[in-house]
């Protein structure tokens, strides 16, 4: 199908009959979707290994009639509904890991688990994926090909999504066949409960972590001139780098490079052998995130033989862009004004410069990440404490819309004829 041709269907789902109802459904499955989150953020798990959260989403979808397959090296979870009728695969994905953080939320529960939090809201992600799979069971009739809900682990940091895509989520074997489309919900504090923001094309930064290790030569802090102090070579460094930034890259592809830590030394007498820089860099399109890795390299090599040192620079891969397909970002667009109203429906002005796995899905299949506000209603949105701070809260009544939202894409995807 042509891209006009797919927009022209996205329209045509505008007009469609609303699928109020949906809520209604959803709001009739708040008490599994409430016990499952609370159940997950009292026992958090973080990385790629999440033996809890899997056996309780494995529970919670059991006597569903889906095909269930778990993953090899991550405790990941894929569940299939296969339509009355045949049609397209399309895939919804939610993530479930936690993050190495002591919450200090009040809730009352709140993480058991010392260590870690459900910060991020992965935890709501989970509760409403597992009661969509349910809602739209009991609405298999109506639907004209294959759902493929994936439970994924390791979102933060741990490249969980691409796992899951090297065991074949998204191969012709794969448990659904290659899916036409995908979509995600993420919850944000940020935004007020059960608004939908989403916007084509880039969405989220991709991330790389910056490692340089300068190399001098120690000596006594009171003769400096006997040593090569690497010092002033990290200070300059810093500086040179977020100057690169602002006089290379183009201000209309922006990018972001934050020096986040320092470290030489060990006492105030002595010049040291090294010093150590780290950070993060940021970008909204892969070619601007080529060409600021290749010139951090270059102006790191460059401050340090000014200084008569040396350096070392490593990169450390993360996440690509996140990039929407424009058709199916207005395609969930469209689904989110049918099902809970054109008010609660808003353009999503700006990408976020935060990063997301759900890049490497979006890397091989059309789809679209869209932001789900969960801010509790006695808080004031721009004040309220962000994703990934201990004393987020988020509203678990979101989670009827979420439910909702999963629901009402994949039977707008998959609606016969």
């Amino acid at each position: 199908m042509s891209a006009p041709e797919r927009r022209a269907g996205g329209r045509r789902a505008a007009h469609r009959a609303p699928e109020r109802a949906l809520l209604a459904e959803a709001r009739s499955l708040q008490p599994r979707t409430l016990a499952l989150r609370r159940v997950l953020h009292r026992n958090p798990e973080i990385g790629l290994t999440l033996p809890v959260t899997q056996a309780a989403v494995l529970s919670a979808l059991r006597e569903l009639p889906l095909e269930i397959d778990t993953g090899r090296d991550c405790s990941s979870v894929t569940a299939v509904l296969r339509g009355a009728q045949p049609g397209p695969t399309v895939l919804v994905r939610a993530d479930m890991d936690a993050l190495p953080m002591e919450e200090n939320s009040g809730l009352p529960f709140a993480s058991e688990v010392e260590g870690a939090m459900h910060a991020c809201g992965h935890d709501l992600h989970t509760a409403m994926l597992a009661s969509a799979a349910r809602l739209l069971t009991g609405r298999r009739e109506r639907l004209a090909g294959t759902a493929v809900f994936m439970f994924q682990p390791g979102e933060e940091s741990a490249h969980g999504a691409r796992t899951m895509i090297d065991e074949g989520l998204l191969s012709a074997d794969g448990p659904g066949g290659v899916p036409e489309s995908a979509m995600a919900l993420h919850v944000t504090s940020r935004l007020g409960a059960g608004t939908l923001q989403t916007r084509p094309d880039s969405i989220m930064a991709s991330s790389d972590d910056l490692h340089v290790r300068v190399t001098g030569r120690g000596g006594h802090a009171s003769a400096p001139h006997d040593a090569l102090d690497p010092v002033p070579a990290a200070a300059a460094m810093v500086g040179a780098l977020h100057t690169m930034i602002t006089r290379r890259i183009s201000a209309f592809d922006p990018a972001v490079l934050t020096v986040s830590h320092i470290s030489a030394g060990t006492t105030t007498n002595v010049i040291p052998e090294t010093a150590l820089l780290e950070g993060t860099v940021r970008t909204l399109s892969e070619e601007t995130r080529g060409r600021v890795l290749e010139e951090i390299g270059q102006v790191c090599t460059g401050v340090a033989a000014a200084y008569g040192c040396t350096c070392e620079v490593d990169i450390e891969a993360g996440y690509p862009v996140t990039v929407n397909d424009p058709d199916v970002a207005e395609r969930v667009a469209d689904v989110g004004r049918s099902v809970l109203g054109s008010r609660f429906v808003e353009p999503m002005p700006d990408p976020i410069m935060g990063s997301e796995d759900f890049s490497y899905v979006l890397g091989r299949v059309p789809g679209a990440l869209a932001f789900l506000g969960a801010c509790p209603s006695d808080v004031d949105p721009a004040e309220a404490p962000p994703n990934h701070s201990n004393r987020v809260v988020f509203d678990e009544d979101s989670m009827v819309a979420g439910v909702a939202l999963y629901s009402g894409y994949v039977m707008d995807a998959l609606r016969p004829g």
